[in-house]
């Protein structure tokens, strides 16, 4: 029997997020992936606040940096109204959420393929 090691690399988002922090997020999560062989990011999203279209716009392009380079995202962390808003802007197919609560909410299709103000 084969077993697939899965290797993690941790972010942890700090809200609230700017339209200006996006780029520099992606570019952060984008070195670190280059500099990993990492097939997972647990992205932390307890402590973003109040989620914005800014927030959802910034997990939706994290993502895809991480579909890029045969990654996937998982969310911890989550709140209810984050949840809402991923389902209510039809973001659910591309950041998949789990139920509310806050607990692991997996994103992006299986493979294959921080800071902020």
């Amino acid at each position: 029997m084969d077993v697939e090691a899965t290797k993690t690399i941790l972010l942890a988002l700090r809200g609230p997020i700017t339209a200006a922090d996006v780029p520099q997020l992606c570019d952060q999560l984008a070195a670190r992936l280059r500099d990993s062989d990492a097939t997972d990011a647990v992205c932390d999203v307890g402590a973003l606040g109040r989620p914005t279209a800014v927030t959802l716009n910034a997990l939706a392009r994290l993502q895809l940096v991480a579909r890029r380079r045969g990654c996937r995202i998982r969310l911890t962390g989550a709140g209810p109204e984050l949840l809402m808003l991923l389902e209510l802007v039809g973001l659910t197919d591309v950041l998949r959420a789990g139920g509310p609560g806050g607990g692991p909410v997996e994103t992006g299709p299986d493979p294959p393929p921080v800071r902020s103000a």
